[in-house]
C-alpha cells in the first residue's frame, strides 16, 4: 500500500464514522478523495459535510455517481455496504480493489494490532485487553468500538491498536495481518448480509488462517466449531473457557487461571471481577491472555480488572433501589447475546425485558434458559407476538405485553422482583435509532422513576 497519496483519486464509500475518519486521513496525506454517501444527507450532517468539505474532500448524498467512481485508484467502504450493491458491482467492473478503514489503517503503520472478531463479547473483551495493556503501554480500543484505527495512524506513542473487528469490516480486510487474532465465540447471525452461515464464519475466520497468519490464535473452548477450527487456525495457539491443551485460560476454584506451555498461574479471584456471568469470566480470559503474551505482570493484570468498568450497555450494573438491581443489556441483540445475559442470574427474581425487531433466529435455546432463570417476561415491540407464542410453547406462562419501554419500566418496578435485566434479543430499529439510544432511554427512565 502507498506511503503517501499524492495525486491518487480515492473513493471513500459512506458517510458513516469510519468513512470520515478515511477521508480525513487520505486527505491529510495528500490524497485527492471523493466520498459517495448512497443516502440523501440529514440535517444532522450538515457539519460535518461542511467540514469535509473544507478541508478539499468531495462530497455526495442521495446516491453514487459515476463522476466520483470514475478512475479511482482504491476504495475504502463503510463496513454496512454489502457485496451486491451495484456500486460494489460497478467497482468490480472497472477492477478497483476494495478494502475497509481497518485494512487501510493497517496498511500504514508498523503498529501491531490485536483483532478482536466473534458474534458476541467483542466490546467488552477489547475494552478490557486495552484497559490492561494500559498498564504498561499505549493502546487504544479501535474499530467497531472506541475511535476508529484511521483516527489513530498519524499518532506515535501508540504500542498497540486493539480492534473490535465485525464480520463487515473483515470481508474487506483481505491483507489485515493481527499480531493476535482472538475469537470470542460464534453463533448465527446478519445472515441477510452474508446471505449463509458458511460465509459468516468464513469472514470472521480469514484472520486466523493463510496468508493472514497472526502470530497468535485465542479461540474459545466451549464453542465446538471454534474447537474444531483451533486445529487449523495458524500461529501460537490459545484456548480459553476450559484446560484444555497446554495454552489456556480458564476458571478454577473460583479463580481465572492462564497456562502456558503446560505452566500454570492463578490470576485473580472471580470475586474480585467488577463483573458478573461465565461469559465476562471469558471475555476476562482472553484479555489475560493477550496481556501475557504481550509480557503484563499477574499483578498489573489483576489490579487492571478490579479497576476496570464495564462498556455501557454491556450487562451493566447501574442502579439500585429498594432491593431491586437494575441491568442495561441493550447491546443484546440477538437471543444468544441474550442467552448469555439470562444464564448470569440464578436464585433471584427476575424481570427480563424483551422484544424489539425480530431477527427470526431460533428461540428454543432462549426460552429454556428463561424457563430456569426468569420469573417474568415483560414484552415490548415488533417480535412480541412471536416471541409470547414460543414461551408459551416452552411452557413460561408468566409474560407481561407492553407498549414501550417506559411502561416496561413502570410494570417491572411494580412488580418489584430482585432484578430488573433489559436484554432484548432483538434489534431496536422498531422504536429506536439503534441499541445505544434504547439502553440510554431504559437507564434516563429507571433513574428518573427511582430517584
Amino acid at each position: 500500500m502507498l506511503s503517501h497519496w499524492y495525486d491518487k483519486k480515492v473513493l471513500v464509500i459512506g458517510l458513516s464514522k469510519s468513512g470520515i475518519s478515511a477521508a480525513k486521513f487520505l486527505n491529510r496525506h495528500g490524497a485527492d478523495v471523493y466520498l459517495t454517501e448512497f443516502n440523501p444527507a440529514k440535517t444532522s450532517d450538515e457539519e460535518i459535510i461542511n467540514e469535509l468539505r473544507k478541508l478539499g474532500v468531495n462530497v455526495e448524498t442521495g446516491g453514487h455517481s459515476d463522476e466520483f467512481i470514475n478512475d479511482c485508484y482504491i476504495a475504502v467502504t463503510s463496513p454496512s455496504v454489502p457485496l451486491e450493491a451495484e456500486i460494489m458491482q460497478k467497482l468490480k467492473e472497472r477492477k478497483v480493489h476494495v478494502i475497509s478503514e481497518v485494512e487501510l489503517a493497517f496498511s500504514q503503520t508498523s503498529k501491531p494490532f490485536i483483532a478482536i472478531t466473534g458474534t458476541n463479547g467483542k466490546t467488552t473483551t477489547t475494552a478490557l485487553a486495552a484497559h490492561i495493556l494500559n498498564s504498561e503501554y499505549k493502546a487504544e480500543p479501535c474499530g467497531n468500538y472506541g475511535r476508529p484505527p484511521c483516527d489513530l495512524v498519524d499518532e506515535e506513542d501508540i504500542d498497540f491498536f486493539v480492534c473490535e473487528c465485525s464480520s463487515f469490516q473483515l470481508t474487506y480486510s483481505p491483507s489485515f495481518q493481527p499480531q493476535i487474532s482472538v475469537f470470542t465465540n460464534f453463533t448465527p447471525d446478519h445472515i441477510t448480509w452474508h446471505k449463509t452461515l458458511e460465509n459468516y464464519f468464513e469472514a470472521k475466520s480469514r484472520i486466523f488462517k493463510s496468508p493472514q497468519n497472526p502470530a497468535f490464535s485465542v479461540l474459545n473452548a466451549k464453542d465446538e466449531k471454534l474447537l474444531a477450527f483451533s486445529k487449523h487456525a495458524e500461529g501460537e495457539v490459545f484456548m480459553f473457557g476450559d484446560d484444555v491443551g497446554e495454552n489456556c485460560s480458564y476458571v478454577k476454584d473460583d479463580f481465572i487461571w492462564f497456562k502456558r506451555n503446560g505452566k500454570a498461574e492463578k490470576i485473580i479471584s472471580l470475586k474480585e471481577c467488577p463483573f458478573i456471568g461465565e461469559h465476562n469470566w471469558q471475555n476476562a480470559e482472553c484479555a489475560i491472555i493477550c496481556a501475557k503474551i504481550e509480557g503484563i505482570s499477574n499483578e498489573d493484570i489483576r489490579q487492571a480488572i478490579i479497576s476496570f468498568k464495564v462498556p455501557e450497555h454491556r450487562l451493566e450494573k447501574f442502579a439500585s433501589k429498594d432491593g431491586i438491581t437494575f441491568y442495561n443489556d441493550s447491546k443484546a441483540t440477538n437471543p444468544e447475546a441474550s442467552l448469555v445475559a439470562i444464564n448470569s442470574f440464578s436464585d433471584c427474581n427476575v424481570a427480563l425485558i424483551a422484544g424489539g425487531r425480530d431477527k427470526m433466529t431460533d428461540l428454543t435455546e432462549f426460552c429454556e434458559a428463561i424457563n430456569k432463570h426468569i420469573k417474568t417476561v415483560i414484552l415490548i415491540g415488533e417480535a412480541t407476538d412471536r416471541f409470547e407464542e414460543n414461551l408459551r410453547k416452552n411452557g413460561f406462562e408468566n409474560i407481561i405485553k407492553e407498549d414501550s419501554i417506559q411502561s416496561a419500566v413502570d410494570k417491572s418496578i411494580e412488580i418489584h422482583p430482585d432484578v430488573v435485566l433489559l436484554s432484548p434479543a432483538c434489534a431496536s430499529f422498531d422504536m429506536f435509532s439503534g441499541y445505544e439510544e434504547r439502553g440510554r432511554v431504559f437507564k434516563e427512565d429507571v433513574l428518573s422513576k427511582i430517584g
